[in-house]
């Protein structure tokens, strides 16, 4: 299969929304405290709530994408980004900008299903890993978008408004997403799977495949009467996403991010910038998912997997042993930067890629929605637990989080498959191998 891609970039800015959307908020709590007369649990319900919303996105959105097609499902993503973003900056009251900020949960958790499904379903086999993975390094910078976003939107305006504005330019973004969507296909392989042959056929002649009915041969050579994922058909599919999404973000990866100068002040740093705090780490993250980028096709999946979780071990013990000895606090931000150095060359990498590689193309949508649902309700759980834990014992997290991800070097390293350029036809035989 030839490379479209100015699809794949299109359909990769969905992470771009995600990264962005997702890290916006922080640059606005202070501000919603005031507004809206807020303590503590009520500006965690507001600000948190967009996480249930991107739970039930990734648990749902899949079966809108196997039903209308991925680039037709983005549309609909794009439309609630817009609209989201809209009503969280003109809210009036509480109540709106809650549901709003609930929506935008939906489409970040729909972006997590939809975007990966449609590029891995577009590209070469050889090069997948890289340019699905340009979804999750979108993600990375969307979120250093949203930083700098901040700091020129409060350097720029003056007043109660400046919030409004921090919110709202996301709009921005979103309404060229959705419109660049218009300018291109469906995928030949969704197309295929729904019996559309000839509108198949065309989508491949368009990209210069010179034998499209080949092309399509080759894509029925999965199963494509069988668009209900089940145990039954399904079981390994199942339970490597499942377990892939556990152990994601059972690295701690999201509650650290989330809590980062909680960290920093259990340790007993007095103050840490954290402007600089978000620029060392966000800078390490997009320089690690570029890494994992350039190696997940040269090296696979499987290999970034063991090692970087290897990295992650080492980092997470280390912290283990500040938090409980109370010693060697200097060592903290660069043990923190090995640990996500380590996690977005291997699991920040290969997650989307390998949800959106593994199952069948009818059901491949719902598989990506079951994994990372996963994701999203472990997240949630994790980061919901964490200041519980970590306030009764600083180093307990770190510990859980460390051996997890020695189980998951273990249980990688036997029992899952390679998918290092397969094509998306052949997987099935080659996770029964």
């Amino acid at each position: 299969m030839r490379l479209n891609m100015k699809a794949v970039v299109i359909a990769s800015l969905a992470g771009l929304l995600f990264g962005f959307d997702t890290a916006v908020i922080s640059g606005v709590t202070h501000a919603l405290r005031d507004v809206y007369h807020l303590d503590d649990q009520g500006l965690g319900l507001a600000v948190s709530v967009a996480l249930w919303g991107t739970f039930f996105g990734a648990l749902f959105m899949g079966r809108l994408g196997d039903a209308i097609g991925g680039r037709d499902a983005l549309r609909v993503i794009g439309l609630m980004y817009i609209l989201a973003s809209l009503g969280c900056a003109l809210s009036p009251s509480l109540a709106l900008f809650v549901v709003s900020r609930f929506i935008l949960g939906l489409a970040i958790g729909g972006s997590s299903v939809l975007a990966p499904v449609y590029i891995s379903e577009i590209v070469p086999a050889e090069r997948r890993g890289a340019l699905v993975g340009l979804f999750q390094f979108n993600i990375v910078f969307g979120i250093l978008l949203a930083y700098l976003s901040n700091y020129l939107v409060g350097q720029a305006i003056a007043g109660e408004a400046v919030w409004r504005w921090k919110l709202g330019l996301a709009a921005l973004p979103a309404g060229v997403f959705f419109l660049l969507l218009f300018t291109i296909g469906q995928s030949a392989r969704w197309l295929a799977a729904k019996g559309r042959i000839d509108e198949a056929v065309k989508s491949l002649t368009q990209l210069g495949i010179p034998d499209p009915a080949a092309t399509i041969a080759d894509f029925q050579k999965s199963d494509i009467g069988q668009g209900k994922l089940s145990w039954s058909k399904h079981k390994k599919p199942i339970i490597f996403a499942i377990l892939l999404a556990l152990f994601n973000q059972f690295t701690g990866i999201n509650a650290i991010l989330y809590y980062l100068n909680d960290i920093f002040a259990a340790a007993g740093f007095s103050a840490v910038s954290a402007d600089l705090q978000s620029v060392a780490v966000g800078g390490a993250n997009l320089a690690a998912t570029l890494l994992g980028m350039a190696l997940i096709d040269r090296f696979g999946r499987k290999k970034l997997l063991t090692t970087g979780a290897i990295g992650m071990v080492i980092a997470l013990a280390g912290v283990t042993v500040i938090m409980a000895t109370g010693q060697g606090q200097g060592y903290l931000l660069p043990l923190l930067i090995l640990f996500i150095v380590s996690f977005a060359a291997s699991q920040g990498a290969v997650i989307w890629v390998y949800l959106a590689e593994i199952f069948p193309t009818p059901v491949r949508a719902r598989g990506q929605s079951l994994g990372s649902a996963t994701h999203w309700i472990v997240n949630a759980v994790i980061s919901a637990v964490f200041p519980l834990v970590a306030a009764h014992t600083k180093a307990l997290p770190f510990v859980v989080f460390a051996a997890v991800t020695l189980i998951q070097f273990i249980v990688v390293s036997k029992f899952f498959p390679e998918t290092k350029g397969i094509e998306l036809e052949d997987m099935e035989k080659a996770l029964q191998e």
